[in-house]
């Protein structure tokens, strides 16, 4: 069986749903399945990518020149998928959105020969924060919709994001709910240089609290640095790069709260793995259901970290906290009940211990990448044996 992907962006992109595409093609492998992934090029001026003949994972990368309300622009998509499909020549197509360049596979004669699935990893959510999301959307939900349509099985990432999504409704009868995964073997221990960096960067608080996150308008970050100023001795430690950097930070300087909460920006891989090894919990906070799942939760599982969330109606981060056993969920945008949350945390390291162990057990049961590469097989064979 051969399976082309077809996604926004791959590794050495940073990001959890690129993170999650680079464990499962390698899973699927191990599972007897050829895959292929056609995706975005995280470099606008390389002009794209084409795999070579010897590598295991052929991923094409289509020339991308930046990005318009977060959708990659990549007029050229159209030709790298016929240019996927005539080389790679797959039995099926995993198409994973939101994405506005898998709306491709529509105008394309070879891609709509052959069945899909789509792993719907998100609703475009008509954002009370961001509105120009609502006005975009309406021009979005058309192909949406035609994309849905022609299905053949859809993947939601959890039970609760399926119930809450107004765009699955019409098509549940071919919705499944497979959770994301994580190879824990694609992070390593920490090596002593990373682990003497991270320990530079958290200093001698003796609590450390640890969010990882684009800086972008949903991830609730104001929230926490809020939380942080009812939190002595704490060290709050924001990682990630985008668009809040400098309101953030004017936030951080107006609650005079310098010491304790710094935006450490965009991290390296061994970096960012040191830091989860070295923090005390991890910090969830979003506010709207576009945070889907929260891949990091699975990222502190690897490393035995309990964590605080927000309980955002009808997305799956409440769910995997829940499923997993691992940590605390607050009402969404409470600083007061973010803090208190935290508190209960740092004054109980026996909680802290056996949350993060629980969620340990539910990374090598439940949220491993090998059972959710199982699963995802098990969906392909019974649409082929159709």
């Amino acid at each position: 069986m051969r399976v082309l992907h077809i996604g926004k962006y791959y590794p050495p992109f940073a990001g959890g749903i690129e993170h999650f595409l680079a464990d499962l093609l390698p899973a699927l492998q191990r599972q007897g399945i050829q895959a292929a992934a056609l995706v975005h090029d995280e470099q606008p001026r390389r002009g794209g990518q084409a795999p070579r003949p010897d590598d295991p994972l052929p991923i094409y990368r289509a020339p991308c020149h930046g990005r318009l309300l977060y959708a990659p622009i990549s007029p050229a998509f159209p030709f790298w998928l016929r240019r996927a499909l005539r080389e790679f020549q797959p039995d099926l197509l995993h198409l994973h959105l939101p994405n506005t360049s898998a709306f491709w596979a529509l105008m394309v004669p070879a891609a709509r020969r052959l069945p899909w699935v789509i792993h719907w990893h998100a609703d475009v959510v008509a954002s009370s924060i961001d509105r120009r999301l609502a006005l975009a959307y309406r021009l979005y939900r058309p192909f949406e919709q035609r994309l849905l349509a022609a299905s053949q099985a859809i993947i939601a990432t959890s039970p609760p994001y399926l119930e809450a999504s107004a765009a699955l409704a019409p098509w549940r009868t071919r919705c499944h709910s497979i959770p994301l995964g994580l190879d824990p073997a694609r992070i390593p221990e920490p090596d002593a240089a990373a682990r003497q960096r991270a320990e530079t960067l958290w200093g001698d608080a003796p609590f450390r609290i640890l969010a990882i996150g684009r800086l972008t308008y949903y991830k609730g970050h104001d929230i926490l640095i809020q939380a942080a100023a009812d939190l002595p001795t704490t060290q709050v430690l924001i990682v990630g790069a985008g668009e809040q950097r400098d309101r953030l930070a004017r936030q951080i300087q107006a609650l005079h709260l310098d010491e304790r909460v710094r935006l450490s920006g965009f991290q390296p891989e061994a970096d960012l793995n040191a830091l989860l090894a070295r923090c005390d919990v991890v910090c969830l906070p979003s506010l709207e259901r576009t945070e889907a799942f929260g891949l990091v939760l699975l990222e502190a599982m690897r490393f035995a970290k309990p964590v605080v969330v927000s309980d955002i109606p009808g997305s799956g981060v409440g769910w995997v906290v829940d499923a997993a056993g691992h940590g605390l969920k607050v009402a969404v945008g409470d600083r007061q009940g973010l803090a208190a949350a935290l508190r209960v945390l740092q004054n109980n390291p026996t909680q802290r211990t056996e949350r993060g162990q629980a969620g340990v057990l539910a990374l090598q049961e439940q949220f491993g990448i090998e059972p959710v590469a199982r699963a995802v097989s098990g969906l392909y064979q019974r649409l082929l044996a159709k």
